[in-house]
């Protein structure tokens, strides 16, 4: 029961979309390294270009690591 409650706390319920992958937020920049699970996260402030949603998938795909705020 509480790994179950571990687990419900470290990855919160909106991150998931119908499909069951996890939506996340990058920026389009040339330079962008970097995927986001909030869309408000501070490390997307800097962004010049477009914020855009994709799967978690997506984003790994395309190279992209984890933001550090967001550890």
């Amino acid at each position: 029961m509480k790994k179950l409650l571990l687990l419900l706390l470290l990855v919160p319920l909106t991150a998931f979309n119908g499909s069951g992958e996890s939506d996340v937020y990058i920026c389009t920049g040339k330079s962008s390294k970097r995927y986001h699970y909030n869309k408000n996260c501070r490390g997307l402030s800097n962004c010049k270009a477009d914020i855009k949603e994709v799967t978690l998938k997506e984003a790994k795909d395309k190279g992209r690591t984890l933001c550090g705020y967001e550890d």
